[in-house]
């Protein structure tokens, strides 16, 4: 994990990141965020198009002869395929399951945006797209002056708004998507994420009411999924299908339909 000195997050300039991407955010923690960003790393690495993954930071690590384990940010970069060190693909890990800044500060440390984004760039610069998975919500703090929006924004990604599928995701949903138009973060659009195998009326009914209040398209409902003799959930050929079908929405100009046949 790279050492911190300061909180500033307003070192560089934003547009001095290179390259194209997505940004991945969720409605809340536990909402499939890593799945969807595996699933997507996956499909685009299989179609020959060159994708860098990085979760910048990652807490509640486990620690393994000596040093903290991103069990995510493991799992992102074996679905893309690549061989990016630790340090970029995840420069800040925390032991503590806590927010980043909460977790940097009860560790004795302080996240650097500037570095988060250093680390960006040079991703960028390596790969035709990069995908940034954040941690929660878009408004959970990195620092007392910036949250995860401030970070998408600096970076200058469009949104990927991964909605659990449950009572209050309609909430939730709206409130994530108000905030990021209100600071100018474009978004590319929502996947609704069914967590749970016994779907509630909530459950049921989730995407047609997304799919009428969202002024963004909501791209796929993902099934609830489960683990197929150990098989990694975004090895799912069913995710993998619908995460192709949205593919063009999201990545316009790089993933056309045609190129994805």
């Amino acid at each position: 994990m790279r050492s911190a000195r300061s909180t500033d997050p307003a070192a560089p300039q934003r547009g001095s990141a290179l390259g194209t991407g997505l940004f991945i955010t969720g409605t809340d923690t536990g909402v499939g965020k890593t799945l969807i960003t595996a699933g997507l790393a996956a499909v685009l690495r299989a179609r020959g198009i060159d994708v860098g993954v990085m979760k910048p930071i990652e807490t509640g690590c486990p620690e393994r002869h000596g040093r903290l384990v991103p069990s995510d940010s493991l799992v992102l970069r074996e679905a893309s395929r690549t061989r990016d060190s630790m340090d970029l693909v995840t420069p800040y890990r925390f032991r503590e399951p806590l927010a980043p800044m909460v977790a940097a500060e009860r560790a004795g440390q302080a996240i650097e945006i500037g570095e988060v984004h250093t680390c960006f760039s040079i991703l960028a610069r390596r790969h035709r797209v990069v995908l940034v998975e954040g941690a929660g919500g878009v408004m959970v703090p990195l620092t007392e002056k910036a949250a995860f929006l401030d970070l998408a924004a600096l970076l200058r990604l469009p949104l990927v708004l991964v909605v659990g599928s449950r009572l209050g995701a309609i909430n939730h949903a709206r409130l994530t998507v108000d905030a990021a138009l209100r600071a100018g973060v474009p978004l590319a659009g929502a996947i609704l994420n069914c967590t749970k195998k016994d779907r509630s009326l909530a459950d049921r009914t989730n995407l047609s009411a997304l799919r009428r209040l969202l002024p963004v398209p909501v791209v796929a409902e993902i099934p609830y999924l489960t683990r197929v003799r150990g098989r990694a959930l975004w090895r799912d050929s069913r995710l993998q299908r619908l995460l192709v079908r949205a593919l063009p929405q999201l990545l316009p100009g790089l993933c056309d339909s045609s190129h994805l046949r």
